[in-house]
């Protein structure tokens, strides 16, 4: 039993030495992944001056990632958690290695733009295969590692972490496209993931909580889909994110608004693609030491419509001061939804079906970033970029009140 002046401890899961390591190795590999994110995005823009090309790249990760969630989840319940996390992770390291070729003098005096960029996709399809197994492990070593009392004090820290690697590697990025250029910034991130892998290392085996072949795969994918859709509190939550980030991924036409429409350049670039971060490290901050109390449900649609707000400000602002106020502060709002969410997910779930369940989960929310992607450069192609995002951001207020009336036991929902 955990004592009650230790679990309002703002530090209570980061004492334990192995949850610390997986947080280190955690952010080094996000803060690769995230300046990968932000390189490839405008690295697309310049090879193709397209902005569906930039909506392509999360239909290229999304496909694979979404196609092979059900059967992730089971293999991550089957399996010893730590070797399948660092097989994934050698994987985005060969991958990282790859885009560092194509980007090298010899291939781009070689081959066209034209084809670099289908090859680009190529490997970014292969992120999505090898996301799906790797994105629902760290979320079960966590809970595996940490207590419960304590585990929604570790689900602030992890956001907290993942946040502030994810901040580092947009800022970061954008700054070293600028001054260093894609080629060495590339080199940047295979370093980054490789001694991302040493850390992750150190942790301990963390074999399956269910018996080699207890069940056949599709019944054990129904299991997970099944305690998914009976929860309401989970399915109201998952949807609503959802569809918010799936209509609200305004972050998508950050390369167009930087370079055409505010016109402040890759320093600039960097710094709206972080902006979203800053906010959510603000937040999260606070809730580390202050944690939501009461009425998360309430909250959690409070925070979603705010986000949709800040997405249609950011959509007619001509203004870099008012834009990155806009993504900030719509990252401080995304910050809570996702935090409750999180909570929601990780109390609800049952130790033995916790890779599945997470699965699902990436299916919901993970994959809905790519989407958005997609669904933003379809749009921008359709509508004209401004319009596009505009429209996202009212979709976003639409769903929400829409998930008000029809989730009931969501907006009542307190933990």
């Amino acid at each position: 039993m955990i004592p009650t002046q230790e679990k309002r401890d703002p530090f209570t899961s980061v004492k334990i030495p192995a949850y610390r390591n997986l947080l280190a190795g955690r952010f080094l590999f996000i803060v690769g992944l995230r300046m990968l994110g932000t390189l490839v995005g405008w690295w697309i823009y310049e090879l193709t001056n397209d902005p569906l090309a930039i909506g392509l790249i999360g239909l290229s990760e999304v496909i694979p990632a979404v196609s092979l969630a059900l059967y992730a989840g089971h293999v991550i319940d089957q399996s010893e958690k730590r070797g399948l996390l660092l097989r994934g992770v050698v994987l985005y390291f060969l991958c990282a290695c790859i885009l560092l070729f194509l980007s090298s003098p010899y291939v781009t005096g070689i081959i066209s733009n034209s084809y670099i960029a289908l090859m680009v996709y190529g490997i970014i399809f292969c992120t999505g295969i090898i996301r799906s197994f790797t994105g629902p492990v760290f979320g079960v070593m966590m809970a595996a590692i940490v207590p419960k009392p304590v585990l929604q004090n570790a689900i602030t820290w992890n956001q907290g972490v993942w946040l502030s690697a994810s901040l580092t590697g947009h800022a970061v990025g954008g700054l070293l496209i600028a001054q260093i250029g894609i080629e060495h910034t590339l080199l940047v991130v295979c370093c980054l993931i490789f001694v991302s892998y040493f850390l992750l290392y150190t942790l301990n085996a963390l074999p399956s909580l269910n018996e080699p072949g207890e069940k056949k795969t599709w019944d054990s994918v129904k299991e997970g889909l099944s305690f998914v859709f009976k929860s309401k509190e989970v399915l109201g939550a998952l949807s609503l994110d959802l569809f918010a980030v799936l209509f609200g991924g305004a972050v998508a036409m950050i390369p167009v608004y930087a370079r055409d429409i505010l016109q402040v350049g890759a320093i600039g670039f960097g710094w709206l693609n972080a902006a979203t971060d800053i906010g959510a490290i603000i937040i999260v901050i606070m809730l580390t030491i202050y944690p939501l109390q009461k009425q998360q449900g309430r909250k959690l649609f409070f925070a979603v419509a705010a986000f949709g707000t800040c997405i249609i400000i950011f959509a007619l602002s001509k203004l870099f001061w008012l834009s990155f106020a806009a993504l900030l502060v719509g990252g401080m709002v995304d910050a809570i939804s996702v935090v409750i969410r999180g909570t929601i997910l990780q109390l609800k779930t049952p130790d033995h079906m916790r890779g599945r369940v997470l699965s699902v989960n990436s299916m919901f929310i993970n994959s809905s970033n790519e989407l958005g992607q997609f669904e933003s450069g379809v749009a921008a192609k359709i509508f004209g970029v401004i319009p596009s995002v505009i429209f996202g951001g009212s979709m976003t207020l639409l769903v929400v009140i829409i998930t008000w009336f029809k989730a009931p036991s969501l907006r009542k929902m307190e933990y």
